[in-house]
């Protein structure tokens, strides 16, 4: 197929039809959603917990929640004094938590990309080079994929900084990159010397700024300030760069 960046070590790709088309061909998928669930889950499992990543933001979350023992994080980050999709709410996480954290993007493109039977981790500009390290010490086919943002309507919105988070991945991959892939590490490296400016500016960081949640881009602009290595197990992401967890 032409659009399978076949013959190139590291493919990038948006949402969903990147895991349906790109997938089968890689050993590995890299989710990236910088704003915000690759950020929470890095957040998360820094804390010592486990995250349960789950399609949907309905009422079917609850009951999956606790067939699961697990907390629930509300998907809306406006909801106060309590766990959120919010990287700053899950600061104070207790260890050994086991959190449900639904997302229509990040938790969505991790779940079908398990289901393509393939080694699924989550990044973000946090943990780029902890898990591009890990990643490619042990896949030479690896698919990095952009989640994105909704339109209303419900259409993929690419995301300017799911293109750089990506994009720090792919550099520090070190595999041979596709020109899509490559296009990314261009991105990246154009805003990577003011990253805290560059998220604030940008379409959905103005919009976190403007709901009140300025410490969730803090967060999300901390390069590599992480060495926390996300890998989806059965159910849950836990840190694999943890000694003595795989």
């Amino acid at each position: 197929m032409f659009f399978d960046q076949s013959g190139h070590g590291v493919r990038f790709e948006w949402g969903e039809a990147a895991v349906r088309y790109l997938a089968p061909a890689c050993e590995a998928v890299v989710v990236v959603d910088v704003l915000s669930f690759s950020t929470a889950v890095d957040v998360a499992l820094a804390r010592g917990a486990a995250v349960l990543p789950y399609r949907w933001q309905d009422a079917s979350a609850a009951r999956f929640a606790a067939r699961q023992e697990a907390l629930l994080a509300n998907p809306d980050r406006r909801f106060t004094g309590g766990l959120s999709l919010s990287p700053a709410s899950l600061a104070a996480l207790p260890e050994g938590s086991r959190l449900v954290l639904p997302s229509p993007n990040g938790a969505t493109l991790s779940v079908l990309a398990q289901e393509e039977g393939k080694a699924v981790y989550t990044a973000c500009l946090r943990n780029a080079a902890a898990v591009a390290g890990h990643v490619s010490s042990r896949f030479e086919r690896v698919l990095v994929v952009a989640a994105g943002e909704r339109w209303p309507g419900g259409a993929l919105r690419p995301a300017a900084e799911d293109l750089w988070g990506a994009g720090a991945v792919i550099s520090a991959l070190g595999l041979p990159a596709s020109p899509e892939a490559q296009t990314a590490v261009n991105a990246f490296l154009a805003v990577r010397a003011d990253l805290p400016g560059m998220l604030r500016a940008c379409s959905s960081g103005r919009e976190l700024l403007e709901r009140g949640f300025a410490a969730d881009l803090d967060l999300a602009a901390g390069l590599n300030a992480s060495g926390v290595v996300p890998l989806l197990g059965q159910e849950a992401y836990a840190d694999a760069g943890r000694p003595g967890l795989y």
